[in-house]
C-alpha cells in the first residue's frame, strides 16, 4: 500500500531522531564514565589522571608499552600482559624472559632514541628515579607516559591495580592483589603475638657499610615483620663505620647485596670476630636474596616472609 508524503516525512523524522537520541545517549555514557569519545579517523582512546596527578591520554588498549623501570616490567609480567612489551630498562631481569626484551637504558639514563624508535603507544615511568627531562621529551613526542610512585606497600598494591586497569586486565591484578593483601594480614596476625621486636641492622652494602632508613620499602617490611630498625630516624640509606655498627649491638644482622657469596661469607668471618654482639654470639647473621627487597613489585611479600621468619624463627616453628 502506498505512503503519503505526510507520513513518509514523519517515519524519517522518526528514525532520525531515534537516532539522535541514541547517540546523545551514548556520549552521556561515555561521559558519566570518564571516556574520551574517540574522534572519527583516530584510534580510541581515554584520559586518566595518574599517580602524580597528571592528566594521561592514552590508548584504551595500548600494544606498545615500554616500562622505564625494573619493576613496571616485572608488574606487567606478573599480570600476564607482557605481549604488549616492546621495551625494558637495562637491569629488567626477573621473571628471565625479561633478559630477552629491547633496553631503552637504564631507568635513571634512558636512551630517548631508542625509545622513539621502537614506536611505544604507552611509556609507564616510575617517579622514583626516571628522569623528568626525558618524560617531558617523550610527551613532546606524543608519546603518553603514565608515572607510578609507589612509597609503601598499600601504594604497591595501588599500583598493580592502577597498570591492571591501564592494560584491561582488572580481574588478573585483583587476585594478584587480593593475595598480597592476605599474605601481608597474615604476617601482621603472628607478628602481634610476639612481647620483644628485636634490634635490626639491615645491610645493603658491605664496602662501605650502607643500611636503609626511615622511607625505605625495607624499613617498613623489618617493622611489619616484628623487628626495629636500628637505622630508623636516619636519611634514607645512611652509611655507618664498623664502631657505629658494633655500638648499635643488632640482635639479628641481616645482609642483602649485589655481591657474590664468597663477599658475603669474607664480611659474615669478619663480623663473627666480634662476639659480644647479640647477633654475633647467637648465630643470626643471615644473608637475603637482594632482587626481592630491591624493587616495588608484588615481590616485596615474599621478603616480608623471608625477614618475619628470620627475625622471629619460633612464629613458623612445625611449618
Amino acid at each position: 500500500m502506498a505512503v503519503n508524503g505526510f507520513k513518509l516525512v514523519r517515519i524519517i523524522f522518526t528514525i532520525k531522531s531515534t537516532r539522535i537520541i541514541i547517540k546523545g545517549l551514548v556520549a552521556i555514557s561515555f561521559i558519566i564514565l570518564g571516556i574520551s569519545i574517540p574522534v572519527k579517523g583516530q584510534s580510541a582512546s581515554r584520559n586518566v589522571i595518574d599517580q602524580l596527578g597528571r592528566q594521561v591520554t592514552l590508548p584504551y588498549a595500548p600494544q606498545r608499552i615500554i616500562a622505564l623501570a625494573p619493576s613496571i616490567t616485572e608488574i606487567i609480567f606478573a599480570l600476564g600482559q607482557e605481549h604488549r612489551l616492546k621495551g625494558v630498562t637495562r637491569f629488567s631481569d626477573f621473571p628471565p624472559e625479561a633478559a630477552k626484551l629491547p633496553k631503552v637504558g637504564s631507568y635513571v639514563h634512558l636512551d630517548l632514541e631508542r625509545i622513539v624508535a621502537l614506536k611505544p603507544d604507552l611509556c609507564i615511568a616510575n617517579k622514583d628515579g626516571n628522569p623528568r627531562e626525558v618524560v617531558t621529551l617523550l610527551e613532546s613526542y606524543n608519546i603518553p607516559v603514565y608515572a607510578v610512585d609507589p612509597i609503601n606497600s598499600s601504594g604497591i598494591i595501588n599500583t598493580v591495580l592502577e597498570i591492571g586497569r591501564l592494560l584491561n586486565s582488572e580481574e588478573k591484578a585483583k587476585i594478584l592483589t587480593q593475595n598480597m593483601y592476605s599474605r601481608i594480614q597474615r604476617v601482621k596476625s603472628l607478628v602481634k603475638k610476639v612481647d620483644h621486636r628485636p634490634r635490626v641492622f639491615f645491610q645493603i652494602g658491605i664496602s662501605p657499610i650502607v643500611s636503609v632508613g626511615t622511607g625505605t620499602f625495607i624499613h617498613e617490611l623489618i617493622v611489619l615483620a616484628g623487628g626495629r630498625n636500628l637505622a630508623a630516624g636516619t636519611v634514607q640509606y645512611p652509611r655507618f663505620s664498623r664502631e657505629q655498627v658494633l655500638g648499635l649491638s643488632p640482635e639479628v644482622f641481616i645482609v642483602t647485596s649485589m655481591a657474590k657469596t664468597d663477599a658475603f661469607e669474607r664480611m659474615k668471618s669478619e663480623w663473627n670476630l666480634w662476639t659480644n654482639i647479640p647477633a654475633v654470639k647467637n648465630q643470626r647473621i643471615h644473608r637475603l636474596d637482594s632482587a626481592i627487597f630491591n624493587r616495588p613489585t608484588p615481590r616485596l611479600v615474599n621478603g616480608l616472609e623471608q625477614l618475619a621468619r628470620v627475625i622471629h624463627p619460633e612464629l613458623f616453628e612445625g611449618e
